[in-house]
Formats: structure tokens, C-alpha cells, sequence
């Protein structure tokens, strides 16, 4: 009796929009073209049933995404879920979003950056970490970052008004004399001192 080869299909790559780069190595920017807006808007409310009422933003932030030019960083975009601390029975989780570079700076005291006031074209080039893309549907991944990047505002210009303000308070405290900056600052004991105080009053 003669053996017969088990049954394959063969799919052009272009049918099947994979190659072994694709595999590999996924940008966000993959993520946002592949998918459509519906889709996303079920999956970032039911991740975040609280967003409902200003959904349109996300929207309106997606379709901006869809006209910028990715920047290819070295920065890879990592999701983590952990449980929340609360007291409740049944413990519920939540999505950390960071960013890690590929190869770790040897002098860096964290390899976890934080993402709120990274440029869109900088999240559309980046890459996704492998436990990432193992941990979380594509889908989930597009929401939980669509979350994190608007955390401070959902147009660049707002996001990057909020950084020069910041960056302007830390340059006034550099430019302090050590007198001023004693007079100005509170050391941590004395915060949680104080804090205590007044819980107690």
C-alpha cells in the first residue's frame, strides 16, 4: 500500500501578509494598520469601560496615527500585567505599559522607561517585546498603548506643552542656590512626618 504525504496548504506570503521578518519583529505600526477602528473602540472599552464617555478622542487619535511616518528607535514597547493591590475578594489586574531599549545601557539604573511623553512617530517605530506579543492579543496591545500615550492628552502639541512645563520647573531647580533649594524642597521624613500629622489631626 502505498503512503501518502499528510495534506498541505501553501499560501502565497503575500496571502497570508507574513514573512519571517513580519514573524519576528513587530512594530506598533504593524498593529495600527492591520486592524480596524471598531474592533479596537470593543476592546479599549472593555479594557477601560471608564473611557466610554471621551471615546471619540482615541478615535480621533488612532486616525492621526494612520498619517504619521513611524521613526525607527531602539526602544521596545512592553506590556505587564500585574494585580491591583486592593482588598477585594476577587482580585483584578491591570496593563503596565514601558518601554526598553534592545541592548541595555551598562550604566542605566532601570532597564523600564517611562512612555507618557514619548513622540507618536517614536511609538509607531518601535518594536514589540516578545513577551508582549505572547501575553497580550493584538488588539489588547493597541489599547492598553493608546491608553498609556494619551495619558497627558490626546494631541501631540497638549502632551508636549506638559513636558516643556516640566522641563522648565527641573532647569529653575537646577539653577537654585543650595540655600534656595532648602527653602524650597522638603526631604521625604519630613513629607511623610508631616502627612502623618495631619492624618492624625
Amino acid at each position: 500500500m502505498a503512503l501518502t504525504s499528510p495534506l498541505r496548504i501553501y499560501l502565497p506570503l503575500a496571502a497570508t501578509n507574513l514573512t519571517h521578518t513580519n514573524i519576528c519583529k513587530v512594530k506598533f505600526n504593524d498593529l495600527i494598520k492591520s486592524h480596524h477602528w471598531l474592533s479596537i473602540e470593543l476592546t479599549l472599552l472593555d479594557l477601560y469601560p471608564d473611557q466610554n464617555e471621551i471615546i471619540d478622542e482615541y478615535r480621533k487619535v488612532f486616525e492621526t496615527l494612520h498619517n504619521l511616518q513611524p521613526v525607527d528607535n531602539d526602544m521596545l514597547i512592553v506590556l505587564t500585567e500585574y494585580e491591583s493591590d486592593s482588598d477585594e475578594k476577587v482580585k483584578s489586574a491591570y496593563a503596565d505599559v514601558s518601554g526598553r531599549k534592545r541592548i541595555p545601557e551598562q550604566n542605566s539604573i532601570t532597564d523600564s522607561y517611562a512612555m507618557e511623553f514619548v513622540k507618536w512617530e517614536n511609538w509607531l517605530g518601535m518594536e514589540l517585546a516578545p513577551e508582549t506579543k505572547n501575553n497580550f492579543s493584538e488588539l489588547e496591545i493597541i489599547a492598553h498603548c493608546l491608553y498609556e500615550m494619551t495619558f497627558c492628552g490626546y494631541e501631540q502639541e497638549e502632551i508636549q506643552e506638559q513636558l516643556d512645563s516640566i522641563q522648565k520647573t527641573v532647569d529653575e531647580y537646577k539653577n537654585l542656590t543650595d540655600e534656595e533649594k532648602n527653602k524650597k524642597t522638603i526631604s521625604l521624613d519630613d513629607m511623610m512626618k508631616k502627612f502623618g500629622e495631619q492624618g492624625g489631626s
